[in-house]
């Protein structure tokens, strides 16, 4: 299958060639997907379902599930679309838009993640001053602080990476615009914004990782000094989904974003971003609902009002 272009568009290589094998491959990465779309349009209605659930920690749960279903619906349509078709290639604006909001969900996860953290440190190490520190206001303002960082980032990369002019081989190794990949193909001294987007990258993800560290240290520290068997198991129950989490994003993300130019690799940038915007996704919600009895009970309550 020959891939259409034209002067101004990209072409995206894709993920997957079409042996028998990478057929099968690309079955398991759309069943991935699915799963990932279906569990986390789930956890999104239990917590609208079940009033139990309408706390802080479940509304930033609920907007980590949204944004890992807008991280799939991204990447993936437009992957299967290029596969079935062979038309692989993809213009300027959607170039520009799959890097805008590939930047804005995965900022905005990093940032949302801390908060998250924020949450497990305050009900774990403060529980009875927990409704003052972890209030409606403050949990409604990082939420929303979350998307605009996110997004400021993501528009101010997607404006740039797209500012530079590209050589006539605009071939991207890759299965979704991405911007490191992106700059490879410019016809230009890169340097500055490369050490720019750093910057941005140290701060999108290592400063919300420290964060994230040192809240889950205090949380172990206060955990270990803890009495009670059963609230001690609970604690470490509960914080132990959240770093599983905290793990597979960080890992992938920093992995792509911060490694040097010189050991850059296709192919491992591909199976990496594979993981991360797919994924990873569709573990978050099978991490927190199979870990948590309080969304298993609403996923139980809610079986049987629908099939008694």
């Amino acid at each position: 299958m020959e891939s259409g272009n034209t002067s101004s568009d990209f072409i995206l290589l894709g993920l997957l060639g079409h042996s028998r094998a990478q057929q099968f491959l690309f079955g398991m990465v759309l069943t991935i997907a699915f799963m990932a779309l279906v569990g986390n349009a789930l956890m999104i209605l239990l917590i609208q379902w079940d009033l139990r659930l309408h706390t802080p920690m479940y509304f930033l749960l609920s907007q980590l599930s949204l944004m890992d279903a807008m991280l799939v619906s991204t990447t993936v349509p437009k992957m299967a679309a290029d596969y079935l078709t062979g038309i692989k290639s993809i213009s300027l604006a959607g170039c520009g838009l799959q890097i805008f909001f590939l930047l804005t969900l995965g900022g905005g996860e990093c940032f949302l993640l801390a908060a998250m953290a924020y949450d497990r440190y305050v009900a774990v190490c403060h529980p009875l001053r927990y409704p003052m520190l972890m209030s409606w206001p403050l949990c409604l303002r990082m939420t929303m602080g979350s998307w605009f960082l996110g997004a400021a980032d993501g528009l101010m990369q997607a404006v740039v990476a797209l500012s530079f002019p590209f050589c006539s081989r605009r071939e991207i190794d890759h299965f979704f615009c991405e911007a490191p990949t992106l700059l490879c193909l410019a016809c230009a001294d890169t340097s500055v914004f490369e050490d720019v987007m750093y910057i941005c990258c140290v701060l999108m993800l290592l400063v919300p990782f420290c964060l994230i560290l040192t809240s889950y240290s205090l949380i172990l520290a206060a955990v270990l000094h803890m009495r009670s068997t059963e609230a001690r198991k609970k604690a470490f129950s509960t914080c132990s989904s959240h770093v599983a989490v905290v793990g597979l994003f960080y890992g992938a993300a920093i992995f792509i974003y911060m490694r040097p130019k010189s050991y850059r690799s296709a192919h491992h940038d591909k199976v990496v971003s594979a993981f991360y915007s797919i994924l990873t996704p569709m573990l978050n919600p099978l991490i927190y609902s199979l870990r948590n009895s309080e969304v298993k009970g609403t996923l139980r309550k809610c079986v049987a009002s629908v099939w008694p």
